[in-house]
């Protein structure tokens, strides 16, 4: 099984690049963005053709059971600032790209799998990414993308951009996010800065067990 994984920035890269030395298993930077990475996934289809592909990363969280380090996983997935408005198309939700899916569903058999994970010391969260050309580090901002969202379990910049290309090209596909600040607890981002120093070294073996079990 060819399996792709996407990150978005260079520190998440070495540390899973350093988990993998299976040819069979790629793992790529997109670079930050939605943009970023539609472009990364479409190249890891056409260069890799993957079976899978798999978005793994930080994201900030929402929701009292959610804590730093705990990991979320995509049931589903959508935008947080796009809005077509309801001209043309009174169906059109809010977070939806007019003539896409509402929300993208993770493929039922990599969900079915990440159910079965179990990684000493890590909370695995199942439920609603939702993703947005925006790094949220204000209460405020959090508060209005919840107010749209209040089940969202993670915010970040890309999965759901991964979650379109992928569901256009017929690729199945799984977020895994790990929680690196809790927007609506802190202030001008200080956990996420935090994370960096204090991150312990299994927080992405989520990743790397959910592979091997494929």
């Amino acid at each position: 099984m060819k399996i792709g994984i996407i990150v978005a920035m260079d520190k998440e890269l070495r540390q899973l690049q350093a988990l993998f030395n299976d040819g069979n298993v790629r793992v790529e930077k997109c670079g930050i963005g939605k943009v970023n990475a539609a472009l990364g996934a479409q190249r890891m289809i056409n260069e890799f053709h993957p079976d899978c592909i798999i978005s793994s990363g930080c994201a900030g969280g929402n929701g009292d059971d959610i804590n730093i380090q705990d990991v979320v996983v995509s049931a589903q997935l959508c935008y947080h600032d796009v809005y077509c408005g309801s001209a043309i198309d009174d169906t059109t939700v809010y977070g939806q790209v007019q003539g896409l899916p509402a929300r993208y569903q993770a493929d039922p058999y990599l969900l079915r799998k990440s159910a079965e994970l179990k990684v000493d010391d890590v909370k695995i969260h199942p439920g609603l990414i939702v993703t947005g050309d925006w790094f949220v580090d204000s209460k405020e901002k959090a508060r209005e993308i919840v107010g749209h969202f209040p089940e969202a379990k993670a915010i970040d910049m890309e999965s759901a951009a991964i979650a379109q290309t992928c569901y256009i090209n017929k690729v199945p596909f799984i977020s895994f996010r790990v929680i690196s600040d809790i927007p609506l607890r802190d202030t001008d981002a200080s956990q996420y800065h935090n994370f960096w120093d204090t991150v312990a070294e299994h927080s992405f073996q989520v990743t790397k067990t959910f592979v091997e079990s494929l």
